[in-house]
């Protein structure tokens, strides 16, 4: 009840906000749902992806191309998400074969490449994706006869998302899966040495995570209606990497956090505009010196919360 009730209040007050707070919004909901698909290398496996912007680009492009007057297939929003979702986890599996026996900064090198790659080739193919010029007149995403046209429908659309994203995620953590990643990030050969399929665990979450990053790249070009090269920088996936990072790895509850103190803190600096970088990496720094687990250490996570709950309200 309580996974649901922060996301209702949420969903509740949203209409009280004007336009430009509701934008933000969206892309803190964004922002949580990347964090939670890439938190499950980073933070479960222990695994460096520098690359995960990668497979929100492919599902970008994948609602840009099937879904626009690009090529002239009009294919609805529901239809195209999972085929996003699809194709975004397919890339991350064929990234995980090549890279297994990698560790620490060989892997980061590794998948820093790939996100590159598939940027570079999605600004050449001008053929399939039109270039740096992007693809435009995508068409608006239609969920049951209802057309998205505001943020404050993305609201509804991404904080939906987001909940089901972070159920999943959780529930992972705890399952049997859960525990090998656990096992492999801390240490590989023990955890082979017990039994546990390494490479088959990181292929897993490999494959999850850029399945989430997938689906958040389609309801991104739906909301966007138009998709660039420039959207799907190294920059991107740094700020992913720094909202786990500063939230704190392996907690579900920091991604969150961390995702919106990465989307509002620079917005709040916009009137320094001369120093609002310097004080952007200034505050970033102060926070990994002082907060090296993050804000949100991994132990007070949903499970902690969760096991208290029962106690608390017994007692009163």
């Amino acid at each position: 009840m309580l996974l649901l009730a922060v996301p209702a209040l949420a969903g509740a007050l949203a209409p009280l906000l004007a336009a430009y707070p509701l934008r933000i919004f969206d892309l803190v909901l964004i922002y949580a749902i990347l964090g939670m698909g890439l938190n499950i290398v980073i933070g479960y496996a222990g695994l460096l992806d520098l690359g995960f912007v990668a497979f929100y680009a492919i599902g970008a492009y994948t609602y840009a191309l099937l879904a626009s007057g690009q090529f002239g297939i009009h294919l609805p929003f529901l239809a195209v998400l999972p085929i996003g979702g699809a194709l975004a986890g397919f890339a991350g599996v064929l990234l995980g074969i090549p890279v297994l026996r990698l560790r620490g900064d060989y892997l980061a090198m590794v998948t820093l490449g790939f996100g590159e790659i598939v940027r570079i080739l999605l600004n050449n193919l001008d053929i399939l994706t039109n270039g740096p010029q992007g693809v435009t007149r995508i068409d608006p995403p239609v969920l049951f006869g209802f057309a998205l046209t505001s943020p404050l429908h993305f609201v509804y659309l991404l904080l939906a998302m987001a909940t089901l994203v972070f159920a999943a995620a959780w529930r992972l953590e705890t399952s049997a899966l859960g525990l090998a990643w656990a096992a492999v990030r801390e240490d590989q050969d023990a955890a082979r040495g017990c039994g546990i399929d390494a490479t088959r665990a990181k292929l897993f979450a490999f494959g999850t995570s850029a399945t989430i990053g997938g689906l958040a790249g389609v309801v991104f070009a739906a909301m966007q209606l138009f998709v660039s090269p420039e959207s799907f920088t190294f920059w991107e996936s740094l700020v992913v990497v720094l909202v786990i990072v500063v939230g704190g790895l392996g907690n579900l509850f920091g991604v969150i956090l961390g995702a919106t103190l990465m989307m509002v803190v620079p917005e709040l600096l916009r009137a320094y505009e001369d120093y609002r970088l310097l004080l952007y990496g200034l505050a970033l720094v102060i926070v990994i010196l002082l907060r090296p687990e993050g804000l949100l250490p991994r132990r007070y996570g949903p499970g902690w919360l969760f096991a208290r709950l029962p106690t608390r309200l017994g007692a009163r």
